[in-house]
């Protein structure tokens, strides 16, 4: 078992309540009679706060069109998975033997989640001031800048692009299915070009899947 007090270290808090910090690293998977779902929960709604408050500050001059992409950006899968990897978040989660074996401690959604958890576990002992500050400089020191251009990369207007100019014709994005609890659903697009599947994505949205979609489509396509 590993010993959270290095990530304590990094993140520069101490809990009080250890059973706390547990709990936000213990995957349900473990087999516990508590995991890190109701605290990843919050954490997602403190962090949704903590970025669009920040980012008003930030740009005082930008509309909400801007300022609610550039914080869509930032608050998904993949920017907590970055900022969680910063963490080495991945070395201090509780998995059962058959997650950890399926390479667990790097999975996305897992790192994202445990991320959150942690944030949530912060924000109910410390309160949102301490979250903030944690989670503000941890942003910072992953993305040096924040801004539209650097942080919002549209891949489906790329792949549409790329593939006007090389096939003459725009891809088709179906849908090919759902899975888990209403809160918490998980969407899988596949990206379909000439009658062939190009790429496959799952995300907690239809256009975050399109988007990771088309970004591993772009990747294949200019091999």
């Amino acid at each position: 078992m590993n010993n959270y007090s290095h990530l304590e270290r990094r993140l520069n808090y101490t809990f009080q309540d250890k059973q706390l910090i547990i709990e936000a690293l213990t995957h349900k998977s473990y087999k516990k009679p508590y995991n890190n779902e109701r605290l990843e929960f919050l954490g997602d709604a403190v962090l949704d706060l903590i970025v669009g408050e920040y980012l008003f500050s930030k740009f005082p001059k930008s509309d909400e069109g801007i300022l609610s992409k550039i914080r869509a950006s930032l608050v998904n899968e993949s920017g907590f998975t970055l900022l969680a990897r910063e963490l080495k978040l991945g070395n201090y989660i509780y998995l059962s033997l058959a997650e950890e074996n399926n390479n667990g401690r790097d999975k996305p959604s897992l790192l994202s989640n445990a991320f959150e958890a942690v944030m949530g576990a912060i924000y109910l002992e410390a309160g949102l001031e301490t979250v903030k500050e944690i989670s503000i400089k941890l942003l910072e020191e992953c993305h040096p800048k924040i801004d539209l251009q650097s942080l919002s990369k549209d891949y489906k207007t790329a792949l549409q692009e790329l593939t006007q100019a090389t096939h003459g014709v725009t891809p088709n994005y179906e849908m090919l299915g759902s899975s888990g609890p209403d809160h918490k659903k998980e969407f899988e697009i596949a990206i379909v070009l000439d009658g062939k599947t190009i790429a496959k994505a799952k995300g907690k949205s239809k256009k975050e899947a399109q988007q990771k979609a088309a970004q591993i489509a772009l990747k294949e396509l200019k091999r």
